[in-house]
């Protein structure tokens, strides 16, 4: 009898996560964006919205909370009920950099969050307006050095990618230039067009169809690897500033304790929408790369990158924000 009632007993513990990924979702499900509309987290986070609808028959709804780098979206998510309803498309920016740039963050990146699958990374590209004297790299570099202190540079924010592609490059060629933090990574766009700012490292996403368009004139991408969207336009690690790196990647996180039948399901779902042909040549034309690892990959290059941006932004002589 004992041996009888311990086979339904092990029948029933393995059928639980089954039945608990068929209950998920039971409401509406929140996607968190840190970022405005047009964005790549933004692109991405539709993307998945309108297919994890079609499979899930639950509304999915993406919400783009900017401000902070992002950091206000993950801090949300952070302390969201852990139920799998609110989900975050959080990056680097907020997980491995800013612990190096706030002296108290709301959350914390390790303990507070349930990785779900590091989704894809997306390059930034040196821009500057049509107007700028300089027309080339060196160009810039010489005109910061005969203005210093006059020349700007946007950013989406702080401690986004951008803010710190910028304060690594005014660091590796001993420039004086002043950041301009603007709300989000497309709030500065027409300010950079205008010439209303000097330059930035525009995310790809929202750079290369306007370098495309001939609106924006494109110096270099910020990654080691050329981008393949743009293979024409070469790393600052070929311009003559070695080991420079400084590229947003993006990933879904859910609150930590968010069940596991819950993260597998949505992690498997992710792999296989952007594992689609579609979906993965839409994003590419965007110059966004995918990735795709599951959440002991995500969890492991949070370690791993932490202490790196670290010891990069001691380097680059960046001060902490109370």
């Amino acid at each position: 009898m004992k041996t009888i009632y311990a086979g339904i007993a092990a029948l029933f513990l393995a059928a639980a996560p089954a039945a608990a990924e068929t209950d998920y979702p039971q409401q509406t499900v929140r996607i968190l964006v840190g970022f405005t509309a047009g964005t790549s987290p933004d692109i991405v986070a539709r993307l998945l919205a309108e297919r994890f609808a079609a499979r899930w028959g639950k509304p999915v709804v993406v919400e783009d909370v900017t401000g902070a780098g992002g950091n206000i979206a993950c801090d949300r998510v952070a302390h969201a009920p852990a139920d799998g309803h609110t989900l975050v498309m959080c990056g680097n920016g907020s997980l491995t950099i800013a612990p190096s740039l706030y002296v108290k963050l709301p959350y914390d990146p390790v303990k507070d969050f349930a990785p779900i699958a590091r989704v894809f990374v997306a390059n930034n590209i040196l821009a500057v307006p049509l107007d700028t004297p300089a027309k080339s790299l060196p160009e810039l570099v010489a005109l910061a050095r005969a203005q210093p202190g006059q020349l700007t540079y946007a950013h989406a924010g702080i401690g986004s990618s951008q803010h710190l592609a910028g304060e690594l490059f005014k660091s590796v060629a001993h420039l004086d230039i002043r950041p301009v933090a603007y709300r989000g990574s497309t709030a500065y766009l027409a300010d950079l067009v205008a010439g209303r700012v000097t330059f930035s490292f525009v995310n790809i996403a929202n750079g290369l169809p306007l370098v495309r368009e001939g609106k924006l004139r494109g110096f270099a991408v910020s990654s080691l690897k050329r981008a393949a969207a743009a293979p024409d336009l070469p790393t600052l690690d070929e311009s003559g500033y070695p080991g420079f790196d400084a590229v947003p990647w993006f990933g879904l996180m859910a609150p930590a304790g968010t069940p596991a039948a819950v993260i597998d399901k949505v992690h498997r779902d992710t792999v296989a929408i952007l594992g689609e042909a579609e979906a993965r040549q839409k994003l590419e034309v965007l110059g966004i790369d995918l990735i795709l690892g599951d959440p002991a990959e995500f969890a492991a290059t949070i370690r791993t990158e932490t202490p790196r941006w670290a010891e990069l932004i001691k380097a680059a002589g960046i001060k902490a924000i109370e």
